[in-house]
């Protein structure tokens, strides 16, 4: 306070000196401001120092400004930094770009440089576009190029699958179950788009089956299985696959059953079946027609006693009309009454009082 009321005694000397200190306090602000702002830059670049640093001496040189947008594209910097210095070391040439642009659209950026280094090792013809197609279509793309480079095998049937045996019948009847290995390898050129291992299983089997079907006998093929190998392998199963057969080997092969035989029985059987039903159905419509003969029999008989009922009418009527007389009358129950005995003497039937 002295000093401020020492300068407004002063006068002209000290408002000389107003002008000084405002423009020492306007420095003073901005230096406050240059110096957040240093504050600011220095830890957003020493978040990136670490790996621009990393990427620099590894001649795999990524910009700050670079490594700035992917934090503001929430892109991972540490995988595409890292995934490009693996890039260059192996002499590959990806940009960040190319990086960048795969993991934005949901790829996964190591794998797919992995696999290109180990197809690039192993001489198997890889472009960035394709191997990024294959990533993106869902295909494991570093185990399609370690396949390539050493060929698995494919139980057939699968070892999870429903059966264990694929079970094929001879021409003679004889069933034969077979267990087969398919090594393959990748075919990275129809790899996105190519059947998966379950057709080559399906096809596999179907060409086993297709060939021991064809066999006269059974003992022709447990002679030489390897003909199944053969014949399965000329059939070109691969095509449309996303694999290359190299081989079929045939692991197993036991007899079964007697299918030819158990058919015959099954079908002799349902022959039988067929016969009795027949047989039963013809017994039956003869019963029927037994019992509508019986019916008719009877049926007759009736007319036969209202026939012979109309007799005694008959006979009064021609006494009334004279056609008839005594003696007559009596010669025809003495005749009715012979008739009647002489039945009774043969056993044609019991004698029945005269009318």
């Amino acid at each position: 306070m002295d000093v401020t009321l020492n300068a407004v005694a002063q006068g002209p000397l000290v408002l000389g000196l107003t002008p000084t200190l405002a423009i020492e306090g306007w420095q003073i602000a901005l230096l406050a401001v240059v110096l957040l702002v240093a504050l600011v830059v220095v830890v957003i670049v020493g978040q990136f120092f670490n790996l621009y640093v990393q990427a620099l001496f590894s001649n795999a040189k990524v910009t700050m400004i670079d490594l700035i947008g992917m934090r503001l594209r929430k892109v991972d910097s540490r995988i595409v930094v890292y995934s490009r210095i693996r890039a260059v070391k192996a002499g590959l040439e990806l940009s960040t770009a190319q990086l960048e642009s795969h993991y934005l659209a949901g790829g996964r950026v190591s794998q797919v440089v992995t696999a290109m280094i180990s197809a690039q090792k192993a001489r198997i013809p890889l472009t960035w576009d394709a191997a990024t197609a294959i990533d993106l279509a869902g295909r494991d793309i570093l185990d399609a190029v370690n396949t390539s480079v050493n060929p698995k095998v494919i139980d057939c049937p699968a070892q999870d699958g429903p059966r264990s045996t694929i079970d094929a019948v001879a021409q003679d009847g004889i069933q034969l179950k077979a267990k087969a290995r398919v090594t393959v390898r990748t075919n990275i050129a129809r790899l996105v788009g190519g059947a998966t291992e379950e057709t080559i299983i399906a096809r596999v089997g179907e060409g086993i089956v297709t060939t021991i079907g064809s066999a006269r006998s059974h003992k022709e093929v447990l002679e030489n299985p390897d003909n199944i190998s053969k014949t399965v392998m000329a059939k070109g199963l691969d095509a449309g696959t996303a694999f290359e057969i190299l081989s079929i080997d045939i692991a197993d092969i036991d007899v079964g059953d007697n299918i030819g035989a158990q058919l015959k029985t099954a079908q002799a059987d349902a022959d039988k079946k067929m016969a009795q039903a027949e047989a039963e159905s013809r017994a039956a419509k003869a019963r029927a027609l037994e019992q509508e003969n019986k019916a008719k029999i009877e049926e007759n008989k009736a007319l036969v006693v209202l026939a012979e009922a109309e007799i005694p009418r008959a006979i009064a009527n021609a006494f009334n009309s004279g056609n008839l007389g005594v003696m007559d009358y009596y010669r025809f129950k003495n005749l009715q009454s012979d008739t009647q005995m002489r039945s009774a003497i043969a056993g044609g039937g019991q004698q029945t009082a005269p009318h």
